[in-house]
């Protein structure tokens, strides 16, 4: 018999949530003996999600080429 697990708290914010993680244990919370494998097989990536790792426009050469000024 595997011993109870915390119940996961309610989080007001994204931030807050990935401050917990970071700092606790998921094996406390969760039992991940139960846990099962799956795919998304048709999820794709989303461009807008993270600008930082954008290419640039077509029309503008990249930062650091030999075309760039």
């Amino acid at each position: 018999m595997t011993s109870p697990r915390k119940p996961i708290p309610k989080f007001a914010s994204e931030a807050e949530e990935r401050a917990f993680w970071e700092s606790h244990d998921s094996t406390d919370y969760i039992d991940w003996s139960r846990a099962r494998s799956t795919s998304f097989p048709n999820l794709r990536k989303n461009p807008q999600s993270n600008p930082d790792k954008q290419p640039p426009p077509p029309n503008k050469p990249r930062p650091g080429s030999p075309h760039s000024k």
